[in-house]
């Protein structure tokens, strides 16, 4: 639940700034700031019947002579739990989904093309506690219950939707993962992927419930553009943004659960940089309250034992090919955001700064096949003037100095018909 001592949102302090002064660090928070989005009166009465936030925006691209703009609106929620964690786990589960479906609703009246949902979205986040029981209860197949569910929503609302679900896998001895499924807007399944990174940091213990995830990076080619699913983690891992992006993603959701104490300085960075490197769009999304459990946990940090997790901050945001981002939704409260974007805005940026033109992946992939070797010696080079250290002093580091690394490059392998390399 909320915890009432909790900062709104950053976006609230810096409204309390004059006009001027407000419009000035916006500028240089969020760069291209996109404009507002009306708030039709449909989601205006849901979001006040149902005691969440609603908010919309549109990013702006450069028209184009030779194709038409190729407009997408993309949707992001975050949501509490709504039932205690010691209630019975059907009607938990029932509650969320419940729940959602209200802010789903807002999100078809806000015209809303693909939306993402949170990190295992369908249950509290009970991975902190290490207990199997009764928390596997809420894993799922990928077409179970859940899936059933926003299938009838994506149908209705015409819609695209990103579900992060606790997949139990029944064709492989019931395996846990921690899995994305994208539903199609005919209520399809097109596709799933499975959590490529999972911590073992502070009280998040997750790989005691599923291990990384065995689908690569896929792009899901969407009626409303290629979509990449980066789930919570693996935001921390520029290489796994960059696959994406290898892929042909246009739009890259990063489902979250992510608690202040640990993370927050790095939110407001890692998808935007993500959207300036790769030049896609991203949509950042985390959970928001205060989950307590009925068993006490510890973090093997010496610390006495515990029922809380921490705060789950929300913040979810949209961030554009060119560094431009959305302000967040509340730190405290659910919410839905809408973003307005031009899927031709990733190739106006890629044209101007060139980053895909300029990248040197045959040397990266070189210098990575050496770093993933037994025998890998960083590119290390001393300085052996007078008062430098010693060559031993390396050694002792790093076990000898590297050797010299070659001028040129292998030459690429060229593939045949039959998949041999020539």
């Amino acid at each position: 639940m909320t915890n009432p001592k909790e900062l709104e949102s950053l976006e609230s302090l810096l409204r309390k700034l004059p006009e001027e002064d407000q419009k000035e660090a916006f500028r240089i928070l969020y760069g291209n700031m996109p404009e507002e989005l009306p708030v039709p009166e449909e989601a205006r009465s849901l979001a006040e019947a149902h005691d969440f936030d609603v908010a919309g925006y549109r990013f702006q691209s450069t028209a184009e002579q030779r194709r038409a703009p190729r407009i997408v609106r993309v949707g992001v929620i975050q949501t509490q739990i709504v039932e205690p964690t010691d209630a019975p786990v059907q009607q938990q589960f029932e509650a969320i989904c419940e729940r959602t479906e209200q802010l789903i609703h807002a999100a078809g009246a806000m015209g809303c093309n693909v939306l993402g949902l949170q990190e295992a979205w369908t249950m509290p986040f009970a991975f902190c506690t290490r207990e199997k029981h009764p928390w596997l209860e809420f894993a799922e197949p990928v077409d179970g219950p859940s899936t059933q569910f926003l299938a009838e929503l994506a149908r209705r609302y015409n819609m695209v939707i990103v579900s992060p679900i606790l997949e139990r896998d029944e064709l492989h001895g019931g395996t846990i993962h921690n899995t994305a499924v994208v539903i199609g807007n005919r209520g399809n399944i097109i596709g799933k992927h499975r959590k490529n990174h999972i911590p073992r940091v502070g009280d998040f213990n997750e790989s005691t419930y599923y291990m990384e995830g065995d689908t690569g990076h896929p792009v899901f080619a969407t009626q409303f553009g290629r979509i990449g699913i980066n789930i919570c983690y693996g935001r921390h891992h520029p290489l796994n943004w960059l696959m994406f992006g290898m892929n042909g993603a246009e739009i890259v959701f990063n489902p979250s659960a992510t608690v202040g104490a640990l993370s927050e300085p790095l939110w407001p960075i890692e998808a935007r940089c993500a959207s300036i490197a790769n030049n896609y769009f991203t949509a950042a999304i985390n959970r928001i309250g205060t989950e307590s459990f009925p068993n006490a946990f510890t973090s093997g940090d010496g610390k006495a034992a515990h029922n809380e997790f921490g705060h789950f901050y929300g913040s979810s945001y949209v961030a554009a090919p060119d560094g431009g981002r959305t302000p967040g939704l509340s730190r405290t409260r659910d919410g839905v955001l809408i973003s307005e974007i031009d899927l031709n805005h990733c190739q106006q940026v890629r044209d101007k700064w060139g980053f895909q033109m300029t990248q040197r992946l045959r040397e990266y992939a070189y210098a990575l096949e050496e770093a993933s070797s037994s025998g890998f010696q960083p590119q290390i080079i001393p300085d052996m003037g007078v008062d430098a250290l010693p060559p031993q002093t390396y050694a002792d580091s790093f076990g000898q100095l590297a050797a010299p690394r070659p001028r040129h490059l292998p030459a690429p392998s060229r593939r045949l018909p039959d998949g041999d390399a020539e």
